[in-house]
């Protein structure tokens, strides 16, 4: 298989990394740049523990990865993610969450005690947290996104970078040092929120269709004068349920109109679901196409929200050495190869749009590392080998069964729940997140960036 510059430049990360990252035929192997600490704002993929507490922590979880020093059964298995990484390679102190705490669900069970106290830790400062947004407070896992009836809820506090980094100059004075090295990793949750509001969209489209078909095709042969008041009504009671499907919709539905007195409704069932079935794939579809255009531009201005923010309460703050990673390609995860090939077109579209207002907002700047994680995941994706890679398409945690992984997510994921085999060179942990050994390979990518830069 081909070994593209990409996988070249892993490669000769990893040598920089083993010399301490300059030149290895020099005599002094220390980095160029002393770096006082290491601040990050972001999401997930920075996260080291905001959310490991209550009944995270009682499962063994806390970061976005397969959790836990596992390096006894394989040495990838560090349990870390990329700013771990950098930071044992520079010689800081192991990065810690600046707050952690949930506001979800509390439960007895100490497994799914999701309600535990937000407290802030004054000399941790890793400020990203999982679902974090760039601007918005409303991210993946937060208790506004939960269902009235759910069982569990995360909880998960969602602060976006805006506020991180607010956060992070009340406690530090206004600015920065100048000393530091500040990392900035946003995004994802913007792509996935967006995606899940177009859906939602595009189910009450199909479902509105769905019910206004049965109406229309059962009513004229249901003799009672309030047919299709009582049809709809039936129809809609039981889309409101949870756990409710098309069929059951279409069964309560051709209930009601048998019971008002249509005697070819139940004859007729399959005909009369096929063509709402129909009528609600069509709006659903229309749905989606109509409105498409809208989260690829609610992307671009996120971009364009982070760009500002680097520039101004970053880099104008103070701040001299800044690593901003672009947005890693995401249709290439396993949740997005889920979805139809349309889908993985828009992702990848609000991605590449996300991208392109992030790098052109931060313009040209000596202070700044721009890092292409785009275009090193997706080569990463189809072209594995040369990072040694041995799966990049499937999930390294269970995240299908509630019974093993109540979150279906890595956040709690241990070597209590993996899938059977070896998953130490995997990509993916889980839906979207990063195995350690990927984590690594970002983090030596990162690295070499930073060399080229000068700055080690």
């Amino acid at each position: 298989m081909r070994q593209t510059s990409f996988a070249l430049a892993l490669l000769t990360a990893a040598v920089l990394s083993a010399c301490g990252g300059t030149d290895p035929r020099a005599g002094d192997q220390s980095p160029k740049t002393k770096f006082s600490q290491q601040v990050a704002f972001g999401d997930s993929l920075s996260d080291v523990g905001t959310y490991a507490v209550g009944g995270v922590a009682a499962q063994g979880g806390g970061q976005y990865t397969i959790n836990g020093n596992i390096t006894s059964v394989n040495p990838e298995l560090t349990g870390k993610n990329f700013t771990a990484v950098i930071a044992a390679q520079l010689g800081l102190p192991a990065p810690c969450a600046a707050q952690t705490g949930l506001q979800g669900t509390s439960s007895t069970n100490p497994a799914l005690n999701f309600s535990v106290p937000i407290v802030t830790n004054a000399n941790c400062f890793n400020y990203a947290q999982g679902g974090a947004r760039v601007t918005n407070p409303i991210g993946p896992g937060n208790r506004a996104l939960a269902a009235a009836n759910a069982s569990v809820v995360l909880g998960a506090t969602t602060v976006p970078v805006v506020t991180q980094i607010a956060n992070h100059l009340a406690k530090a004075g206004g600015k920065f040092s100048g000393t530091e090295l500040v990392i900035v990793t946003a995004g994802g949750n913007d792509v996935l929120e967006q995606l899940g509001e177009l859906s939602a969209g595009a189910t009450t489209a199909g479902g509105t269709a769905l019910i206004t078909s049965l109406v229309t095709q059962l009513a004229p042969n249901t003799p009672s004068a309030n047919g299709a008041t009582a049809i709809a009504a039936a129809a809609r009671t039981e889309a409101a349920k949870s756990g409710s499907t098309a069929q059951s919709i279409i069964g309560a539905a051709i209930t009601a109109a048998a019971q008002l007195g249509n005697t070819t409704a139940v004859a007729n069932a399959s005909t009369i679901g096929a063509t709402a079935g129909a009528a609600a794939t069509a709006a659903g579809l229309k749905y989606s196409s109509d409105h498409s255009a809208e989260v690829v531009t609610a992307l671009g201005t996120a971009g364009a929200e982070l760009a500002v923010l680097v520039k101004n309460q970053i880099v104008a703050k103070g701040a001299n050495y800044v690593v901003v990673n672009n947005l890693p390609d995401v249709s290439i995860a396993p949740s997005v190869l889920a979805q139809s090939a349309d889908t993985q077109k828009l992702v990848a579209t609000m991605v590449a749009t996300f991208n392109a207002q992030l790098k052109a907002g931060l313009g040209d700047d000596a202070k700044i590392a721009y890092v292409d994680l785009a275009s090193v995941s997706h080569d990463q994706a189809v072209n594995p080998g040369p990072y040694g890679l041995t799966n990049t398409k499937d999930t390294a945690c269970v995240v299908n069964d509630v019974t093993k992984n109540p979150l279906g997510s890595s956040l709690v994921c241990t070597k209590n729940n993996l899938i059977s085999g070896d998953v130490s060179h995997y990509m993916f942990a889980d839906g979207v997140h990063p195995t350690p050994f990927e984590y690594a390979l970002i983090a030596r990518y990162i690295l070499l960036q930073m060399s080229g830069k000068g700055w080690i």
